[in-house]
């Protein structure tokens, strides 16, 4: 079995972009612990982050051809992103989508997600354990 993590803007600044939110976990530490779950399930990840909209909507459509399922955290993108909507809505991968914090007991503009209805789930609000659910849960999902 073989999941694309996918990882949107800012992540990347993880472990030093408001910890007191998303705490102080690197986005490397991260893939490295979900990345030895995978490894004890028999599971292939394949992981990328991204800053840019084009390059997170041509990750989702190629992942159509060499992946079985989908981890993403849109970030930013959640909320503002036909194309990543589309792009998932078009590959027919399951997708988990995943935020590290509980987006609902944030800011207004952060409680509607474009993402999340073309998902099969959302997890939220669990810091890094998310990723680790999602996993899970695709599995699950696909048989494996």
């Amino acid at each position: 079995m073989k999941i694309l993590v996918l990882n949107g803007p800012n992540l990347g600044l993880l472990g030093t972009r408001e910890p007191e939110i998303y705490g102080k976990e690197t986005l490397d530490d991260i893939m490295d612990a979900l990345r030895q779950d995978a490894d004890a399930l028999g599971v292939e990840l394949m992981t990328v982050q991204t800053d840019i909209e084009g390059e997170m909507v041509s990750a989702i459509t190629k992942a159509k051809w060499y992946a079985d399922g989908i981890i993403l955290n849109p970030a930013a993108f959640t909320h503002t992103s036909v194309a990543v909507h589309d792009a998932i809505k078009g590959c027919m991968l399951p997708t988990v989508e995943v935020h590290l914090s509980n987006v609902y007991a944030r800011e207004g503009y952060r409680h509607e997600s474009i993402t999340a209805g073309v998902c099969i789930g959302q997890i939220c609000g669990f810091g890094s354990l998310g990723y680790r659910l999602a996993l899970e849960a695709l599995i699950t999902k696909i048989g494996g």
